[in-house]
């Protein structure tokens, strides 16, 4: 067991603070990690707040890590000392059933093991990036690329593989045209990388205030749904609608908007149920649909791709004890686009 600090919250809606976690010996196959940086996901914030669901507390988040190998036991192969690595939403799986053996762990039919507020294979707690280390499998973890800096890197761990898995399973690329619902932490990656793969991009979001970053970003239309004359001016325009709302929507409104056979994606999660009319649907044959993260094999690609197409995460980077004002400022959208922490001022 080794101790490192960390910053936790000691009850659901308390502030986080300064504290000491264990984590566990390297084993055979695990590596340890200095952590370097670790971002700030809008689903840390449900979490603390138990938003979704009952977690268990204290509640250390982060799922956003980027950092550098410091120990790794007898049987690891994949990594060595010094090499720069990083972890995402999950830290272990069943490997056993059919999603795992065909590199969805995400969808791990016994239900995988979250990087934190889960209950890993020893019985104990799982604990996030907000820390200065962490041992994790081998298996899952990935290689972070030369070319990308650790700092931008950190977000795609979450926000990257979050958008990148639904726009390559839906197929974007030249020719498709796509909308970006929502300018934020995960919307401004998607822009990015939409763009990357050669869609046409558009941005939805509820005003023209951030229309400059988005067509910098990659965008080429930028449109605000709180215009009614918008959603005539784009009836039946698209192919994908990747939302990365966490807000209830009018689903039948923006369904409208796209093609035949055009797709609706979800990758916001709201914590309110919401209502759709099938005719939405059913009209048009369009899909409504949600997309979990991504198997490791694809959080790897979407790093390579990520790095091959200078693709990063704008970031404002801050120090451990502005945590608390910093999830205050997620939930105002005061930030441009994702907080990073600074791991060595924990």
């Amino acid at each position: 067991m080794s101790t490192v600090a960390a910053y936790a919250a000691p009850a659901p809606k308390a502030p986080l603070e300064r504290t000491t976690i264990e984590r566990r010996a390297v084993s055979e196959f695990d590596v340890a990690i200095d952590i370097q940086y670790s971002g700030i996901c809008h689903s840390d914030i449900h979490q603390v707040r138990e938003g979704w669901s009952e977690v268990p507390f204290p509640l250390v988040p982060g799922h956003e890590i980027a950092g550098v190998v410091t120990e790794v036991g007898s049987g690891v192969t994949k990594y060595a000392v010094g090499d720069r690595v990083g972890v995402g939403c999950f830290v272990d799986s069943c490997r056993r059933c059919e999603n795992c053996r065909k590199g969805l762990e995400q969808y791990c039919a016994e239900g995988h093991t979250a990087t934190y507020a889960s209950t890993d294979k020893y019985g104990e707690t799982t604990y996030g990036g907000y820390a200065t280390g962490i041992v994790v499998d081998e298996n899952y973890v990935v290689r972070i690329p030369d070319a990308l800096p650790l700092d931008v890197a950190a977000p795609l761990l979450c926000a990257g593989i979050t958008t990148y898995s639904p726009l390559r399973h839906w197929k974007a690329g030249p020719g498709s045209k796509v909308a970006v619902l929502g300018m934020g932490g995960l919307g401004h990656v998607a822009v990015k990388i939409a763009h990357a793969m050669g869609a046409e991009v558009t941005v939805l979001s509820q005003s023209l205030r951030k229309r400059d970053d988005g067509l910098r970003l990659g965008a080429d239309h930028y449109y605000a749904t709180s215009d009614p004359d918008t959603f005539e001016e784009l009836d039946g325009t698209f192919d994908i609608i990747l939302s990365t709302v966490s807000a209830p929507l009018d689903f039948g409104a923006y369904l409208k908007l796209l093609k035949t056979d055009g797709a609706l994606v979800n990758v916001g999660l709201p914590e309110e149920p919401i209502s759709l009319n099938l005719f939405s649907v059913v009209m048009g044959r369009r899909t409504l649909a949600g997309s979990f993260i991504g198997g490791i094999a694809e959080t790897q690609e979407m790093l390579d791709f990520c790095a091959e197409h200078g693709v990063g995460a704008e970031i404002e980077t801050i120090r451990a004890e502005e945590i608390n004002t910093a999830f205050e400022r997620v939930l105002s959208s005061d930030v441009r686009y994702r907080f990073v922490i600074d791991a060595a001022t924990i």
